[in-house]
This record gives C-alpha cells, structure tokens and sequence, in this order.
C-alpha cells in the first residue's frame, strides 16, 4: 500500500485555512484531522510546516498539441510542465490536428493521454458548421464538454453559422465553452491597420484589432442565444472590461447556468507591456489595457468571474520571433500559473482561499468533476504543497515546457511549489517530476 502522511500543513479547503494532517492511502484522501499518528512503518511522513497544502488546481483550457503540432509541444510534456507547476487536471481543447470534431478522433486523444499523461485529463469536443450528429454523441459522464470557436482558430473550427449555432446550443444538455471574439470586426479592424502599416503593424495594436467592441459584440450574443436556449454556456478567456456587465453574482454558482472564466495573462500583463515583451504575449484574445484588468481582477474577486485558468498554447520561439502578423497567438502557462496567482496574494490583490477557489474548487464545480478540487475524505489525492516564502527565478533550464521558453523568464517568484500529489502519488518534488505518468482520465457526475 501506498502510504503518505503529510503533517503540519496550513490546510486550504473551501473558504477557511486549517492546520493539520492529511493521511494519503493508495489513490485517496482517507482521514483530514488535527493531528494523524503514522498507521504504519512504511507510511512516508512530509512535514509541510508554514506551507500550504492545497487541493490540485484544474486547468479547464488548455492546448498541449497532440496530435498534429507536436513540435510546438505534446501530452507528454506539458502535463510534466502542468504537475510541476501545481496543476493535477487539465481539460485540452480541439483544436489540434486533426480538429477534435469526429468520435473516433477525440478517442484517439484519450487513447495518448492514458499511455502519456503526467496530470489527470479530459479532451473538450469540437463543434464545426456541419458536424451535430457527431457532437450528439458525445458522452457526458467522460468528456468535459463543447468547444465552439466563435472567432477564427486552427483549421474548419470557426462556428459562424448562427442556425447551426442555436441547433448545438439547443441540442445538447452539456456544457458548452465558447471563445468569443466577432470574426467580421477584426477583419475591419485589420484592413484599417494594414491600409496604416501595409504588412509590418506593429504588434502595440493587437489589441486593438482584436477589440473591446469584438470581444464584446460575440460574449453578448452567446449569452443572448444561451438565454434563449437554456443552454449551459461557459466564457472562455474574458478580458474586457465592458465584458463583465454581462454576468452576475446574485446566484450561487451551483445554479448559474452562465459561467465566465479569466486567465492568468489578462490579469497579470496589459498593452504597456507589448513594448518589451512584443509577440511572446499576443494572445487570442488580445490582453487588453491596464484598466481592462482592474475591472477582470474586480470581477474575479466579486464573484461574477469563476474560474482562473490558463489557456496555455505554447509555439516554438522561432514561430514567435516572425512579424506580428505572422507570429501565432497564444503563450505557455501552466508551470507558472499557479505560483503567479500566489505572487498577486504577496501583492494583496487576492487571498489563499480565493485563489483556491477559482482555480481548483469552482473548475470541478462548473464541469461536474467527480471527487476531485477539494481535500476531503474519500476525494482523489490531488494535492499540492505550496511554500509561501522560498524565492526562485524563471530561468530557461528550469522551464519544462517543450517550446523552451515562457513570458515570465526572467522573472523572481516568491512562492515555491515543492511537492504536487496526482492520485496519491508523488510526482514532482522540487524542480524533479518523476518519470512515470500516473495520470486518470477525469469522470464527471452527470
């Protein structure tokens, strides 16, 4: 038997702070108590005094590549990067190559990640113009939900026809994510800055071509459609201010059939930063200006955004270092994630509790995930310890990403993840991840 007692720790579970001892048996979290003896001589005791012992975060966007751009990265390495990084489940979108829009394809993606995954996992299923037969077959106890493109992605993903779009969002009871940004007004918004600059814009305007007025003009008739249909809709990436009129916080989020999502770089970077850091954070959609981000980190904080994620997208440095209208959209995150949310707690800006429950609790929450974002008894030993005060720089033989490189290099955290539990088992001990992947496919309870 797997056996591992973790003392001491500064427990964070749903809104308080404890002290105490988690005892792990095999796969699972069997006792949670002031102070727990060792039942055994093989029981492997961590002291995790003045550190914080929180659930695994889950990740509900991301894009690790296979099949198809796997030099950009794979299931394989960036689940690695994602443990090490404090991050126990992750939910990948479609749009890989092939697109994740047929059964078959979608399976061949899970078929990977039970031979490859570090972290738990579940594939999101791709909706095209002409493939509802295939989405209504998708199984609601093991695939997390429906991703439609409503602004342009890779490949035949862009959901531009508006009957298709109320069938999907009629047809189906599973949660449907969207990406939101309004196809025809960056393509306006583009021409003006290319009658400006012909074919070198610089890379300063992004978000301005990807604008307020197009993030705005698509969140607003998604939820109008959702509204319409009772569909059970889920914002991806919001990062506008204007934006965050659309959503509430008057209802528990158990009965909000709207959810809304933020991720890390809209909250932590802004245009300003366009001029040092360039390609390496352009974005879909764009970060947008330093007061967009005040009105996200409001939002987050009152309630009427619920989930950080990642949206990490890695591309090779050669792919960034092109011109901005040929460098690719999208960054890596999920190594630094979780310790950047912890670097905005050193600021004042968000506490333990709030981070945890953004990024662990409300993700199982929203998809209905089986016995995983808390630290109960009984729940999976997704667990990870956090030391507040251990100070360590992002440097290139740190990063575990397989594009190399990451918009925080360079940059000195305060806080350390120093152990990351999947399923019981211990997978990453500082800056190590073990080598062999223990990951499960996520399950959901509807």
């Amino acid at each position: 038997m797997n056996t591992v007692l973790i003392k001491n720790a500064k427990i964070v579970n749903e809104g308080k702070i404890v002290e105490g001892d988690v005892l792990i048996e095999n796969e699972f979290i069997v006792e949670i108590a002031e102070s727990i003896s060792p039942k055994s001589v093989d029981c492997k005791i961590i002291d995790a005094e003045g550190n914080y012992l929180i659930p695994g975060a889950i990740d509900d966007q991301v894009h690790f590549r296979e099949p198809g751009l796997t030099h950009k990265g794979d299931i394989a390495s960036e689940s690695r990067a994602a443990v090490a990084g404090g991050i126990t489940s992750f939910i990948e979108q479609p749009n890989t190559v092939p697109n994740a829009v047929t059964q078959e394809i979608l399976e061949e993606k899970y078929q990977i990640a039970a031979r490859t995954s570090f972290a738990n996992y579940s594939f999101m299923m791709g909706g095209t113009n002409d493939n509802l037969d295939e989405i209504l077959k998708t199984n609601p106890k093991n695939v997390a939900g429906i991703k439609l493109f409503l602004g342009s992605s890779t490949g035949n993903m862009l959901v531009d026809n508006q009957e298709t779009l109320e069938k999907i969002f009629s047809s189906t009871k599973m949660l449907i994510a969207v990406h939101c940004e309004d196809e025809a007004t960056i393509k306006a918004n583009l021409e003006r800055y290319k009658l400006q600059f012909g074919e070198d814009i610089p890379v300063e305007f992004h978000h301005l071509i990807r604008s307020e007025e197009a993030c705005y003009l698509s969140s607003s008739k998604a939820i109008a459609l959702a509204r319409k249909t009772g569909a059970r809709l889920h914002i991806f990436h919001l990062s506008t201010a204007k934006e965050m009129e659309l959503f509430t916080n008057k209802i528990p989020l158990e009965e909000k059939q709207i959810t809304a999502e933020v991720c890390v770089h809209h909250l932590w970077f802004s245009d300003e930063d366009y001029k040092t850091k360039g390609n390496l954070i352009k974005w879909n959609p764009a970060v947008k200006t330093a007061s967009d981000r005040s009105a996200l980190w409001e939002a987050l904080l009152d309630d009427r955004i619920d989930v950080i994620a990642t949206d990490h997208a890695p591309h090779t440095l050669e792919e960034k270092q092109q011109s901005y209208l040929k460098a690719p959209s999208g960054g890596p995150l999920v190594q630094h994630a979780v310790v950047a949310m912890f670097e905005a707690n050193h600021q004042g800006k968000i506490s333990v509790e709030k981070i945890v429950e953004k990024m662990c609790h409300n993700p199982a929450k929203i998809f209905k995930i089986e016995k995983r974002g808390f630290i109960k008894e009984g729940y999976y030993a997704d667990l990870v310890i956090v030391n507040p005060s251990m100070p360590w720089n992002v440097t290139k033989e740190n990063i575990l990403y397989k594009c190399g490189w990451s918009p925080f290099e360079g940059y000195s955290f305060k806080s350390r993840i120093t152990h990351t539990f999947v399923n019981g088992e211990l997978v990453y001990q500082n800056f190590k991840v073990k080598e062999t992947p223990v990951g499960q496919r996520l399950l959901f309870d509807r």
